[in-house]
């Protein structure tokens, strides 16, 4: 499928940034790491492709915004566009070892995301959005699930840990889920749990207490996908506030009824 010069030029930083994790995580027990804040950490790997996505997309478009991770936010010329940059979503999984992270980048015009990149490395699964495209995975279309019983359904979530202060909700949302449901799955990257439910391998998903730059590729390939995505509060900001669902349409109303408390 032909895509636009942004999206091409997303793909391509983010291989290329990808090349840079994997070689890191061969040596995962040589990475140094620091602490970024408790249980939240940041290593040489994480810095190291963040700086090499930046170099690549404002490179390639030195008037557009910027929002990373690890360096923050910079405006640009055009006030309209900006980039929205993890360049490690599974940090924790990283540094264990455990091969499940992503690199996530989005595009974001006029306080709207129009194109997104996920990409796991260790898999070679590509997820990718453009508004009005659709959401694919390498070569492949995605859809949402069609499951309409939340019996029969699986989500996923984040459970914070190290004394964040959404623990006590989280357990509370997993209290009156867990009953209703046919599993709850916790697999440490945002960009992953949501581009999963694009692809139909899960029903849904909702966390809270996250960042632009974990959710903003991720939504869009939910949207595209045929999905649905609202905040946790009534008349949140999904991108903004660090809290949203995403499911499929047959489910959203029960599910997102069960996490508002219902």
């Amino acid at each position: 499928m032909q895509t636009s010069a942004n999206l091409n030029l997303m793909i391509k930083a983010t291989r290329r940034a990808a090349r840079s994790l994997i070689k890191d995580f061969r040596e995962v027990e040589n990475l140094v790491a620091s602490m970024k804040g408790a249980g939240d950490f940041v290593s040489r790997a994480d810095t190291a492709a963040e700086a090499i996505l930046r170099d690549d997309l404002t490179g390639g478009r030195p008037t557009y915004g910027w929002l990373g991770e690890e360096s923050g936010a910079a405006p640009g010329e055009d006030p309209t566009r900006r980039w929205i940059v993890d360049p490690l979503d599974g940090t924790t999984n990283f540094l264990h070892g455990l091969p499940h992270w992503s690199i996530s980048v989005a595009l974001e015009h006029k306080r709207e995301i129009v194109a997104a990149v996920v990409y796991d490395p260790i898999k070679d699964e590509l997820f990718w959005a453009e508004k009005g495209a659709g959401a694919w995975m390498n070569d492949r279309r995605l859809r949402v699930s069609a499951r309409g019983r939340m019996i029969e359904s699986i989500f996923a979530t984040g459970v914070p840990f190290g004394g964040r202060p959404a623990l006590a909700a989280t357990l509370a949302d997993l209290s009156r889920l867990m009953p209703r449901c046919a599993g709850v799955r916790r697999w440490g990257s945002a960009a992953l749990d949501l581009a999963y439910v694009a692809a139909g391998r899960y029903e849904g998903f909702w966390e809270r207490g996250l960042h632009p730059w974990d959710v903003a590729a991720g939504i869009l390939l939910v949207r595209e996908a045929g999905g649905l995505v609202a905040p946790i509060h009534d008349a949140g900001n999904a991108l903004e506030d660090g809290e949203l669902l995403a499911s499929n349409a047959a489910l959203h109303g029960e599910f997102l009824g069960v996490i508002r408390g219902g």
